[in-house]
């Protein structure tokens, strides 16, 4: 499989890399085309490779017997998939889906364990992105929780747009509604609302972003306490 992402977008944690240790990293990285909705981890199962995302962004989705699912974090080209081998845990912790098809880089389990005991750089960007991943998931906990589904929804869509690259999108209301963890209508309502607003477009499945500053205000809190978690980090 060939995957060439658009010369501009790149792995944000290999570039922050020294440069030996980002082209060591490189030299073993396999670029691979995410298609929409496959399933890349299990919950409980091996992790066979770590992927950094450059166009593709995953989603992380929970789930209980007899509930849809949830999502619970999105990783782009500012994160990765598999950080957890840093810890030497080799199982995934989460379901993880491709959530927008596109572009990454791949690494088998076994080559990124040996790049991890190569790159004291690497190890240590991989602890600050897991305490970022750590912090995503429990603010998306409080956020199901405690927030409406209209600023939810509205963050969600920022989330993804700051991943897609783009500003059109295609999501469907069930694809939605199951990443939010609510109802169809419920979903189709926050919508509207939204789209009255002129904030977003959005026509079977075909989401656009109109105005961005104004999607930002009407995101709850969550939206800007992650995006200052990662660059405290980063």
């Amino acid at each position: 499989m060939s995957a060439i992402a658009p010369r501009h977008i790149l792995s944000q944690l290999i570039e922050g890399l020294p440069s030996k240790q980002r082209k060591q990293l490189l030299n073993v990285c396999e670029p691979v085309e995410l298609v929409f909705g496959s399933v890349l981890y299990e919950a409980n199962q091996p992790i066979g490779h770590v992927y950094f995302p450059l166009s593709a962004f995953i989603a992380l989705v929970t789930t209980l017997k007899g509930h849809q699912p949830l999502e619970m974090g999105l990783i782009g080209n500012e994160g990765m998939l598999g950080a957890t081998l840093a810890l030497g845990v080799a199982q995934a912790p989460i379901r993880a889906v491709v959530q927008g098809s596109g572009s990454a880089l791949r690494i088998s389990s076994v080559l990124f364990r040996q790049q991890l005991l190569r790159s004291p750089a690497l190890l240590r960007t991989l602890k600050r992105y897991l305490y970022v991943v750590m912090a995503q998931l429990s603010q998306s906990a409080a956020c199901v929780h405690f927030h409406e589904i209209e600023p939810r929804l509205a963050r969600w869509l920022l989330m993804t747009h700051d991943r897609a690259h783009a500003n059109h999108f295609h999501l469907t209301h069930e694809f939605l509604a199951d990443m939010l963890g609510v109802r169809r209508s419920g979903v189709s309502i926050a919508a509207a609302a939204l789209q009255e607003r002129g904030l977003i477009s959005y026509s079977r499945g075909e989401i656009k972003i109109l105005d961005r500053g104004g999607l930002e205000h009407a995101a709850c809190e969550c939206y800007a306490a992650l995006q200052d978690d990662y660059h405290a980090q980063f």
